[in-house]
């Protein structure tokens, strides 16, 4: 696990909790990141409340934080998780609660989930902490960690927690697979990608879940396949996240990506590694259409949420269920005009 960056913060952050190193990763680049003045000065409204806003002498309706979009407010200059998308799509309601309040305290059946992957990863990869000072040496060791992992796939056929990051439909994306491996029949070069689920009673999840499962891998896969089809958007890169190639790396980011095999001074040396090394991936590039159409529409859909360009939806009645294990469930409104409607 790497550290956050310890200067160059700037403008509040989210309430959001951290329950992943994906997340922990994306928070630390939030923070890392130099902002352009205008940016700036468009986060100073963030953390007034619209209670505070409206004791002011404002209109709550007319509040600055009610008409900026969740990207704007959460994700400013920064990636959407994978898992902002899964978590959109199985409830918006949810989301829109947990971008407000934060995440509810983890359940025991989240830390099983967590200790499952940290020790799936331990059988593959060792990694060392490393302390991070900036979004440039941020993006260095997530690019490192991807070439090792590429390495390791390429020469052992299997390698896991491996990021990937790229553009999906205009929007930054990021995310961790679990695993990818190589097929052993000595026919086929076409990567396997996994995603490790836990479960507190041995069944098969429900629809929904297989739902939610699928759109995960499915975001893995357009990242995969985007980044070894040498479609890494570079340029875009550097700009959308104000990164300085130049950036001279500290002694610690140097030494830990020197002691995994890899010699770089500068982010721009990083760069270079990972576009070298995306080239040379070329032979893994996927050959099947993976029901693009539904993927994208599907992402349109969740990102039309992030873009605040409609109001956030419930759960389907088929999906009700899923209130019952939802922490905000006493505060919906959902739940309370149904309770209404039984009175």
């Amino acid at each position: 696990m790497h550290s956050s960056p310890s200067r160059r913060a700037a403008g509040p952050r989210s309430s959001v909790k951290s329950v992943s190193d994906e997340e922990m990763a994306l928070a630390a680049a939030a923070a890392g990141a130099r902002l352009l003045l205008s940016s700036v000065a468009r986060r100073a409204a963030g953390p007034l409340s619209c209670a505070a806003y409206s004791a002011a002498g404002g209109n709550v309706e007319d509040s600055p934080l009610l008409r900026m979009s969740h990207l704007a407010r959460f994700r400013e200059r920064r990636a959407l998780a994978v898992t902002d998308i899964t978590a959109t799509e199985w409830c918006e309601k949810q989301m829109e609660f947990v971008l407000e309040h934060g995440k509810p305290e983890r359940t025991e059946a989240m830390k099983a989930g967590l200790d499952r992957h940290a020790q799936l990863e331990d059988e593959v990869v060792r990694r060392g902490g490393v302390a991070i000072r900036s979004a440039e040496e941020l993006w260095s060791i997530r690019i490192t960690d991807f070439l090792v992992g590429t390495n390791q796939l390429m020469f052992e056929g299997i390698t896991r927690e491996i990021p990937v990051f790229g553009v999906v439909e205009g929007l930054w994306m990021t995310g961790i697979v679990d695993e990818i491996r190589l097929p052993r029949n000595g026919i086929s070069f076409q990567p396997i990608l996994v995603d490790t689920k836990t479960r507190r009673r041995p069944k098969c999840p429900p629809e929904a879940q297989k739902r939610n499962g699928r759109l995960q891998m499915m975001c893995y896969k357009y990242l995969w396949d985007n980044l070894i089809a040498e479609k890494f958007p570079a340029e875009n890169f550097f700009s959308y996240f104000d990164l300085d190639p130049r950036y001279l790396l500290s002694d610690d980011v140097k030494r830990y990506i020197t002691s995994l095999g890899f010699n770089a001074k500068t982010f721009e040396d990083v760069s270079k590694y990972f576009k070298i090394t995306c080239h040379t991936l070329w032979w893994l590039r996927s050959q099947e259409q993976l029901l693009l159409r539904w993927f994208k529409d599907k992402i349109q859909e969740v990102f039309s949420f992030w873009q605040r360009s409609r109001e956030p939806k419930f759960v389907t009645e088929e999906e009700r269920w899923k209130c019952s294990i939802c922490k905000f469930a006493p505060d919906c409104p959902m739940i309370s005009s149904t309770s209404k409607c039984w009175h």
